[in-house]
């Protein structure tokens, strides 16, 4: 597999990571079957969701695979009364990503970063590495650092 541009984004910041490939099943894009084919507990494995604030505007939360966003949670770390998650289809034009293969690395534009608590729990935890079919693993200190992640508790 060739590097994407995620990957490419964290070896020019000297981020070390380590690039997993895995099976694509268009029938079911869920995290917690990706996080069996790649051989992770769910929890280690985040997925990148996209979501619009009444104050902030867009911005994305990154939280286990087993995990649902607690939308007010993310309200009141973003500063906002109100978040909702925007529809799929506002997905691509907004991050240039499309669903299942979104990363917080690389955005068309960037957006504010939220990062569940949990992932200080790992060593590493998996994000997408900006498409289908491949993740990243990455030290959750350092991506948290290199997005200016805000941590909060889903």
């Amino acid at each position: 597999m060739k590097k994407t541009n995620a990957a490419r984004l964290l070896e020019a910041a000297g981020i070390a990571f380590e690039l997993r490939e895995y099976q694509v099943d268009e029938s079911d894009l869920s995290a917690t079957r990706l996080a069996g084919e790649i051989g992770l507990p769910p929890g280690q494995v985040f997925k990148t969701l996209v979501a619009r604030g009444d104050r902030s505007g867009v911005l994305l939360a990154l939280l286990p695979a087993s995990a649902e966003l607690n939308l007010k949670a993310l309200a009141a770390a973003s500063g906002n009364k109100k978040v909702e998650l925007v529809p799929l289809k506002e997905v691509l034009s907004l991050t240039g990503y499309v669903r299942g293969g979104v990363s917080p690395l690389g955005t068309k534009k960037p957006y504010p970063v939220y990062l569940d608590l949990s992932a200080g729990n790992w060593a590493k935890i998996s994000i997408s590495a900006g498409q289908r079919g491949a993740q990243l693993l990455v030290n959750p200190d350092d991506l948290s650092r290199f997005t200016q992640a805000t941590l909060f508790e889903n």
